[in-house]
């Protein structure tokens, strides 16, 4: 029977060889790719096909017949119902392996690099480490609140008073908030369906402080009582040093809008990071694992000391995260970053802990960087997940500097723009292509490419 005729709802039995970029066990089936949620390379599993797509199938693990000895019990009951984790079923030791081939087949299939990459950096804490969640908020027909992420390729929310991939100490408060929002009546919809209302919770820890900031994103601000119920929970917790209101009104898959009301407290939290304080609003990004995203100092650090340039361009510098600690080791650094208030908090940050020689810049990165590249020779790009835009990565190609970092958070887009960049016209030797694990139990991973230029010396 050809793959294009299987029908939906047939039970198929599969090899698994592969893992997919969203944590799912990839085999073929009639030589049709087949990609299974919760099935691990090496396994041989039963699946229900649910999908017929042009060129793949999607099916859904009914049993596992032969099953790989790194499988375990997923510590989360939630696990296999929940879309925020995809490999709680497999072991750390493997989770590690799996996520450096999908970077190393990223660079060999999409941009045709045969680079050896490094062992993943692994994280110490395998569950506890995020320092921030962003919790869908729904109200059921009979007035009870449920709040959790969505069920695996669904908008249909787990409802969830725990998770333990967060810090205990932001964990601990969603049960408790929950039922506090709960009794206040106020409208719930999430998708906006109705007439609105709360959209999300947003909870964040200073790893290193222990300050907590809460924030409830809403699409109006007619939330009656809220200053009062805000007071309580400071008096509640005394590490929630913040309370605020973010609003969106749009039905868009983007959480937070551009406005945040503070309505108890102050609107930052205190972070020590590298050594360096760190003040980080409720909507400024961050990175969620604290302790991975510090190992990626030294790296830069000595890769930047090592250039002939004593300036560094950080393109999307955020608040400062790694602008701070390369000024602080005797460089000269200027951040790229078109949010403002990350420009005026990165400022702040550097003023407060008497770091002279960061300087940020609130522009579009691709409008500026070709002009800002002729200052320096040594570039680190830090972009969100699709990557360089055509215009910046241009600029990099025109302007040539001598040295280029780039972290990334998606494989994919990673090996796009190193394609280009490690080109013929590009003119990029790879240095190092280091993993770091700031995601345990999903399938998510972060990269840094060191890389220079052929017409420098390395």
């Amino acid at each position: 029977m050809a793959a294009s005729k299987v029908q939906l709802g047939s039970t198929i039995e599969v090899l698994v060889t592969g893992l997919g970029h969203e944590g799912q066990g990839v085999g073929r089936w009639m030589e049709t790719a087949v990609f299974i949620p919760g099935a691990l390379p090496g396994e041989t599993v039963q699946a229900r096909v649910r999908r017929c797509a042009k060129r793949h199938l999607e099916a859904d693990l009914l049993e596992v017949s032969q099953a790989s000895p790194e499988r375990q019990k997923p510590p989360c009951i939630l696990a296999e119902r929940c879309g925020g984790c995809s490999l709680q079923h497999c072991s750390s030791a493997m989770q590690l392996e799996l996520k450096r081939d999908l970077v190393q087949q990223s660079l060999s299939r999409l941009a045709k690099l045969e680079t050896s990459v490094e062992a993943v950096w692994g994280c110490e804490q395998g569950f506890g480490y995020r320092n921030r969640a962003l919790i869908p908020l729904e109200r059921a027909e009979d007035g009870r609140l449920r709040a959790g992420y969505y069920r695996r390729g669904s908008h249909k929310i787990v409802n969830l008073n725990h998770c333990p991939v967060l810090d205990p100490r932001i964990d601990a408060l969603i049960e408790p908030i929950k039922k506090d929002l709960e009794k206040t009546g106020w409208p719930v919809d999430v998708n906006l369906s109705a007439k609105g209302g709360l959209r999300h919770l947003a909870l964040r820890v200073g790893s290193a402080t222990g300050e907590i900031l809460i924030t409830l994103v809403s699409s109006h601000r007619q939330l009656k009582g809220l200053e009062s119920l805000a007071q309580r929970w400071m008096e509640r917790w005394p590490e929630v040093v913040g309370v605020g209101l973010n609003v969106q009104p749009k039905a868009s898959n983007v959480v937070m809008g551009p406005e945040t009301d503070l309505i108890a407290g102050r609107a930052w939290l205190l972070e020590i990071f590298d050594g360096i304080e760190l003040r980080i609003a409720a909507d400024t990004f961050f990175q969620v694992n604290t302790a991975q995203a510090q190992r990626l100092v030294e790296p830069l650090r000595h890769f930047f000391a090592a250039g002939k340039s004593a300036t560094v361009i950080d393109a999307y510098s955020g608040i400062g995260t790694y602008s701070l600690p390369l000024a602080r080791s005797g460089l000269k650094v200027l951040g790229l970053e078109v949010h403002p208030l990350s420009v005026s908090q990165a400022t702040a940050n550097a003023e407060r802990n008497g770091i002279t020689t960061a300087f940020f810049e609130q522009a579009d990165v691709a409008a500026v960087l070709a002009e800002r590249l002729k200052m320096t020779g040594s570039l680190l790009v830090d972009p969100p997940r699709k990557g360089l835009s055509a215009e910046a990565l241009g600029a990099i190609l025109d302007g040539t500097p001598d040295r280029l970092a780039y972290i990334s958070c998606n494989p994919s887009t990673l090996a796009r723009d190193l394609q280009q960049l490690c080109g013929e016209e590009g003119g990029y030797r790879l240095e190092t292509v280091q993993p770091v694990d700031f995601f345990p139990q999903t399938s998510h991973v972060e990269t840094l490419a060191l890389l220079t230029h052929s017409g420098s010396a390395a």
